[in-house]
C-alpha cells in the first residue's frame, strides 16, 4: 500500500482532504468516488500522523487533575469522594506516590478513568 514519505506530502494529502471534505456530507452516497478516495486518504494520514506525531497516554495525575478542573472540584471533595485522605490524594496528584490496588479500582470507576491508565 502506498505511504506518505515526507512531510511535503503530509501537506499536500492533507489540503486534499480538506477539499474533499466540502465537497461530501452526509448525503453523498457511500459509493461515491470523493468518499472513497477520503476514506484511502484519511487512512494514511492515520498511519503517517501514528508514526510522526505519536499522541501519549495521558499519566494518572494528569488525567485526575483533569477531572478535577472538568467538574470544578476541589481536591478535598475529590479525596471526599474517592475515600482517601487529600494528603494521599496531594500525593497522588503530584506523582510522588501510586494508588494501591483499591483505589485504583475506586478511582477508575468513580472518575470514569480508563484502567491502564490507572494502573500504568
Amino acid at each position: 500500500m502506498a505511504q506518505i514519505k515526507d512531510e511535503k506530502q503530509y501537506r499536500a494529502v492533507m489540503a486534499r482532504i480538506d477539499e474533499l471534505f466540502f465537497e461530501t456530507d452526509e448525503n453523498t452516497p457511500s459509493d461515491d468516488p470523493r468518499l472513497q478516495e477520503l476514506d484511502v486518504l484519511s487512512a494514511l494520514v492515520e498511519e503517517y500522523e501514528q508514526e510522526h506525531y505519536p499522541i501519549e497516554t495521558p499519566s494518572l495525575s494528569e488525567t485526575m487533575k483533569s477531572r478535577l478542573s472538568e467538574n470544578q472540584w476541589s481536591q478535598k471533595e475529590m479525596a471526599s469522594m474517592l475515600g482517601m485522605t487529600a494528603a494521599r490524594l496531594n500525593a497522588i496528584l503530584s506523582g510522588k506516590a501510586n494508588p494501591t490496588f483499591e483505589q485504583a479500582r475506586t478511582i477508575s470507576s468513580r472518575l470514569h478513568i480508563d484502567p491502564a491508565i490507572v494502573l500504568a
